[in-house]
């Protein structure tokens, strides 16, 4: 006879936490939201990789490219670059977030001394960047024959048809650096200079990296951001359990601090050989997360195959149908509560800690604060992070409102089979996501900020100051539906409607 749970699975709002004593050293400036994202012996060893911010961005293709990835990292968070292309693209990616924070970034804007103000104008409403450089043939690593930036040109005075090689600052009039300079020694000429970039070139006078001004201030600004032991931003890739031999070598060279398996279920045998794979050919030095599961049985198997970190949900993000297709998942609080209870058992047994990641289900800001009283140590987010202008998806108007693309792994746009991988042929043979738009809703930063400025203020009211704390102090009570009611604004007529 089947097995069936006496009690219905709940989801985070079906959830509220009950206050704790507050006392003056329970501010939201004081409180240290750092957590751990790989496996440790807690009480022994230092954790080899943690985040400042509970936060890691989903993998898939509407969320998480390297523009997105380089910002959730200066807010302390981490985001793992979607493995549903090229193994060379999603290197590449990987690649261009470690550059960036060197502080010598890949030019981003390339044109040739015979395009047009036309093209200077589209190339910047395009990525939003100012700075153009003017190569030989037009890209990244032609020969520099000059730059052009908002101050070399002025629309209403000139002709969108006037050529680049007119107006342009050419290169006998810039100041540039060889590729041996250092980041210090190219801030150093960038301040004596009172630069806004300066070009890097090697001994061709090929292009090779831009240094900004802006990013040393940038540096200045984000106490928080997430660096390695090169002051480079950290960054993870995802991968799918069929061409890991492949992937995973070129991920590591492109510089991926951290991996992850991208699947909708995680109990599996795939995910057991992938993991043991990585062990055979790196040992520990690889850190890879696994899932997803929703249950101690699944955490357990995860656990023992060797996974650093383990994702928890299945069905509970926005554009996930796969409940509704397959009858598999299960409410995202109940699941959680389990695998929490399910990892602190494994750490009595064992003394390894294996952090667990909420995967889905975050609705409002409040549900941020629940997953980490429930027990995750940090949350990934889809919806959340496709809405900012960070994410890879276009804005567009839709109805009179700016929106966001944002499309699941299992729709027919991604055709991401690899994530829904049960040993047979390739191909997506039902959809398992939908193809939608989220709100606009502005910067990354502004929202961010925001939101977790909610989760300490909430910390602070249950008399807490760190996650560890919340986890082992919260209390929490399932709310009736009258009383999910009860907490919004009722029985009143609102201004604004």
């Amino acid at each position: 006879m089947a097995y069936y749970y006496s009690e219905p699975s709940h989801t985070f709002s079906e959830y509220l936490l009950i206050p704790g004593y507050t006392s003056e050293d329970c501010i939201p400036d004081r409180v240290n939201l750092k957590t751990p994202l790989v496996k440790f012996r807690k009480g022994e060893e230092e954790c080899p990789i943690s985040l400042n911010i509970p936060m890691t961005s989903a993998i898939m293709q509407s969320v998480s490219n390297d523009t997105l990835a380089i910002a959730l990292a200066k807010e302390g968070g981490i985001s793992f670059i979607f493995g549903s292309q090229s193994i060379q693209s999603q290197a590449a990616m990987v690649a261009r977030v470690k550059n960036y924070k060197a502080g010598f970034v890949v030019s981003a804007s390339n044109l040739t001394p015979e395009d047009t103000l036309a093209d200077v104008l589209n190339l910047k409403a395009a990525n939003g960047f100012s700075t153009v450089a003017i190569t030989e043939d037009g890209t990244a690593t032609g020969k520099l024959l000059g730059i052009v930036t908002s101050r070399d040109y002025r629309v209403s005075r000139m002709s969108p048809t006037d050529k680049v090689k007119d107006f342009m600052t050419p290169r006998e009039k810039l100041v540039v650096a060889p590729k041996e300079t250092s980041l210090k020694a190219a801030n150093d000429i960038i301040w004596d200079h009172k630069l806004n970039s300066l070009p890097i070139v090697d001994e061709n006078d090929h292009l090779m990296y831009f240094v900004f001004r802006k990013d040393y201030a940038s540096h200045k600004a984000n106490p928080l951001e997430l660096l390695d032991g090169e002051k480079r931003y950290l960054v993870g890739a995802g991968i799918n359990t069929r061409d890991y031999e492949t992937r995973i070598p070129a991920l590591l060279e492109a510089g991926a601090d951290v991996l992850c398996i991208d699947s909708s279920e995680g109990y599996t045998c795939w995910q057991s050989k992938t993991i043991a794979w990585v062990r055979e050919k790196y040992g520990d030095k690889v850190k890879i997360g696994a899932g997803n599961v929703v249950d101690r049985d699944g955490f357990r198997f995860l656990a023992q195959a060797g996974a650093d970190f383990i994702k928890v949900g299945i069905g509970g993000g926005s554009i996930c149908i796969t409940r509704e297709t397959k009858g598999i998942g299960r409410g995202q609080a109940t699941a959680l509560i389990e695998v929490a209870a399910a990892r602190d058992e494994y750490f009595k047994d064992t003394g390894i800690y294996v952090p667990i990641c909420s995967d889905g289900g975050i609705v409002h800001d409040y549900h941020m604060t629940l997953a980490l009283a429930m027990g995750a140590d940090f949350m990934m987010l889809g919806r959340y992070f496709a809405r900012f202008d960070e994410s890879p998806t276009p804005k567009v108007l839709v109805n009179g409102s700016y929106m966001k693309e944002y499309w699941g792994e299992g729709s027919n746009r991604a055709r991401n089979w690899q994530r829904y991988d049960l040993g047979g042929s390739s191909k997506l043979s039902f959809e398992e996501g939908v193809d939608s738009y989220v709100t606009y809703a502005g910067p990354l930063h502004d929202n961010v900020e925001a939101s977790l400025y909610k989760v300490k203020s909430t910390m602070c009211n249950c008399g807490v100051t760190t996650i560890p704390d919340l986890q082992r102090d919260a209390k929490l009570t399932l709310v009736s539906a009258v009383s999910i009611v009860e907490g919004g604004a009722h029985d009143v007529q609102l201004r604004n409607k």
